[in-house]
């Protein structure tokens, strides 16, 4: 855990609701300033280079999400330490900077790094709010996306996402014979780490709501196994498994039960079964194929994918699998659905000759495409549901990538991965 020192907070109230708006703000972001450039574990040539690294990180964060047009450090002056706190207005004026990321990283003397992070009006020549950080050197980027995460929610009015990680599976080897590790990585795509070996292919994982672990279904010749694995100590357990096929693992939101969907005797219906193990629960028992159970985020409703109408469709019914009733009526198939952390909207694969990222209503109304593409499936939420994850693959190839599209479906871009990728997870803000 980051400890978090509010420093100042004052000016202006509101937010910008326009992304117009948003779009239209100059914001600079020079190097962040340092008191004496020292060496730093997280960097070889010191305090003042890690200012440098910092800046670059914010700069990216704050640009790919789609809504501001940053400049980064290497376009910019490099402002001294004492100016962090007093900035020179003439400099950021005369640059047509509408607001200002200022900074500094402090190597302390029990090793730790304290990185501050200020935001300037600069017509105002006011400062809107103001947060420090102290951590271990090797968490930097930790304090760089906290920086990004306060700008971008003072600026928004919207809540952050940047200091957050994705789970995945990174899929190696020829088209039909994958090899199937579970990953994970920041939001940005560094620090990214194999949790598993790929000896027993790994499928579909999914972070718990307090972030301290992983649940994922893992076959090891044939068998399915739901295991939630323990990030702090790298440990898992083994929650159930079976002879049958199982799939998609959920997390209720209060993590103290898991969905799972299981096929017995040919049909195949979503169970639930305490995070802890024991007896399961079956939900649904309708003829055909239930699967990809995802709670509402009041813990009320589960959304599920059903071919019980001869195609598959999206359902809605209540947590204990009563009221069970169709909400997609729009033409094409609908599946792998997932409820938004806002409550307000269905993420879903619609299947209508190519596979497109889509959403609808809780309803099944206002249906929108956010791509188009040839296969483009398995949609996952940020944490404060603007911005949704998925994976495409590449026609005859059969190669798999991660991408990222906001709201709108004007901001897509490709997040770089060391191997292919599929089944993104996003996890919640770290705390």
């Amino acid at each position: 855990m980051i400890p978090a020192t509010p420093v100042e907070q004052g000016g202006l109230t509101g937010s910008v609701s326009d992304e117009k708006e948003w779009q239209d703000l100059g914001i600079a972001i020079p190097a962040f300033a340092t008191d004496a450039n020292k060496p730093t574990p997280a960097n070889a040539q010191g305090t003042g280079a890690l200012g440098v690294e910092v800046a670059r990180v914010i700069t990216a964060d704050l640009r790919n999400n789609g809504l501001f047009l940053p400049v980064g450090p290497d376009a910019l002056p490099r402002p001294s330490y004492p100016e962090i706190p007093a900035p020179n207005w003439g400099i950021w004026s005369g640059r047509n900077a509408d607001m200002l990321v200022h900074g500094h990283v402090v190597a302390e003397g029990d090793g730790n790094l304290t990185i501050a992070c200020h935001l300037y009006d600069v017509s105002l020549r006011q400062q809107l709010v103001s947060q420090t950080w102290r951590l271990p050197p090797a968490d930097w980027r930790r304090g760089a996306h906290k920086c990004a995460d306060l700008v971008y929610s003072r600026l928004s009015g919207e809540s952050p996402f940047f200091d957050s990680k994705i789970a995945y599976i990174a899929e190696t080897g020829p088209k039909g014979h994958r090899t199937k590790q579970l990953a994970i990585m920041d939001s940005d795509g560094a620090n990214h780490r194999f949790i598993t070996t790929g000896k027993a292919t790994a499928l579909t994982p999914r972070y718990s709501p307090d972030y301290r672990s992983i649940v994922y279904l893992s076959y090891l010749n044939g068998n399915p196994r739901i295991y939630v694995y323990d990030l702090a100590s790298g440990s898992q357990r083994l929650v159930t498994q079976s002879t049958n096929p199982t799939f998609a693992p959920r997390w209720s939101p209060d993590g103290k039960t898991i969905l799972y969907s299981m096929a017995v005797n040919g049909n195949t219906d979503i169970y639930s079964v305490s995070a802890q193990g024991g007896p399961s629960k079956r939900l649904t028992d309708a003829p055909g194929i239930d699967v990809g159970g995802s709670f509402s985020p009041d813990g009320r409703s589960i959304v599920f994918e059903s071919d019980r109408s001869g195609s598959q469709q999206i359902y809605i019914m209540n947590a204990d699998g009563s009221n069970q009733r169709r909400i997609s009526f729009f033409g094409g198939r609908a599946a792998t659905p997932e409820w938004s952390p806002r409550g307000d909207q269905i993420a879903f694969t619609h299947i209508a000759g190519n596979f497109r990222v889509a959403l609808m209503d809780p309803s099944g109304g206002n249906v929108r495409h956010l791509t188009d593409s040839w296969q483009d499936e398995a949609p996952t939420w940020s944490p404060n549901g603007r911005i949704i994850q998925f994976f495409r693959t590449e026609r005859n190839s059969g190669r798999t990538s991660l991408w990222q599209v906001d709201l709108t479906g004007r901001n897509l871009r490709r997040l770089a991965t060391p191997v292919d990728g599929s089944d993104p997870a996003w996890g919640p803000v770290l705390p």
